[in-house]
């Protein structure tokens, strides 16, 4: 366990280290279970454990979840529900990540039913971003990610020239682009979240100065299956942002949006809520964003990360029946997705 502890603490899945930050902005307002809206589409995104689970999300529910992008992840079950695995094959390059095999795991799942139909992914819109100054995740997992998607049909763009160290990168980013440290959003001049929903939605209006819609936290306890959002590493409040169309009645898309390792509520508080650069797009492209929260487990995930190598049940971890994948899942429905 004192291992597992240690390779977690420096960094090793995920974006290392430190303090929770206030962010400036107003408490949002509480709800005790989420609204239902008219939901057109549902589409997810995330960074480092937060693109490898949305990845997963996107395969496992592909019938639901109509494309994805993912900064600093890899490809469909790269973990293999290892630890070490997860650690040398899809961060370091150590150990080959043998893509055809794991292309083959996802079409045996998809043929048994523990997924949904991989032919559900051709034609999928697909944005992966890959900073060059990342040294956390190497280039070669999300070069397989880019492949696991084309061998699969995707449209897939690939965005992999930018500076960047591991972070989410936004206009909004405090941080400089080559650095990787709390909150881990970076700012490079430039805005990957309009190539994102660019290539998600097919274009996109120029977002909002300032979002004018609500932030409205909820109780993830209503989602998680068993009742118990701690028991499944989740926290308590979940946040979503939605616009006022959506909240009047108009058609919208849904974006799940998940957070990298130590950017939860837990260490960063309402940063990644705010600082995405994704309510802005929300304003005014009809879109509600939902921000599902991951925290830390002292006993199998000290930082708060998604469970992207299987720390919950390495069975079922990105499959149906996955316990976090479940909880967002009931999430996505209940908002009307």
């Amino acid at each position: 366990m004192r291992s597992v502890l240690r390779h977690l603490r420096r960094g090793a899945v995920a974006l290392a280290a430190t303090t929770l930050l206030g962010t400036g902005v107003a408490a949002p307002a509480h709800a005790a279970t989420l609204g239902r809206y008219n939901v057109s589409a549902v589409y997810d995104s995330g960074v480092s454990s937060g693109g490898f689970m949305a990845d997963q999300l996107h395969v496992a529910y592909s019938g639901t979840i109509k494309g994805t992008g993912i900064f600093a992840g890899g490809p469909y079950h790269c973990a293999q529900g290892s630890l070490t695995t997860a650690e040398l094959a899809c961060m370091y390059n150590v150990q080959s990540r043998n893509l055809p095999s794991l292309e083959q795991t996802a079409r045996t799942r998809s043929a048994q039913g523990t997924i949904d139909n991989v032919a559900n992914l051709s034609g999928h819109r697909v944005y992966v971003f890959h900073g060059t100054a990342d040294t956390t995740v190497t280039v070669g997992s999300s070069n397989d990610l880019v492949q696991f998607y084309r061998d699969f049909g995707a449209n897939v763009t690939y965005d992999n020239t930018t500076p960047a160290a591991h972070s989410w990168v936004s206009p909004l980013g405090p941080n400089a682009c080559g650095t990787s440290y709390t909150p881990y959003i970076n700012n490079c001049g430039n805005d990957p979240e309009r190539t994102m929903l660019t290539q998600l939605f097919g274009s996109v209006a120029a977002p909002a100065q300032s979002p004018s819609g609500s932030v409205v936290s909820f109780d993830q306890n209503a989602y998680a299956p068993g009742g118990s959002a701690s028991a499944i590493s989740m926290g308590a409040t979940g946040y979503a942002y939605v616009p006022s169309t959506c909240a009047a009645g108009a058609s919208c898309r849904l974006m799940v949006a998940l957070h990298g390792c130590l950017q939860g509520a837990g260490s960063i508080g309402t940063t990644f809520v705010t600082k995405a650069h994704l309510n802005e797009y929300g304003d005014t492209n009809n879109m509600i964003v939902l921000y599902p929260q991951a925290t830390a487990n002292f006993g199998s995930n000290p930082q708060g990360c998604w469970d992207w190598w299987g720390y919950l049940n390495a069975g079922d971890y990105d499959t149906h029946g996955g316990a976090q994948i479940e909880a967002i899942m009931n999430m996505v429905h209940a908002l009307g997705g």
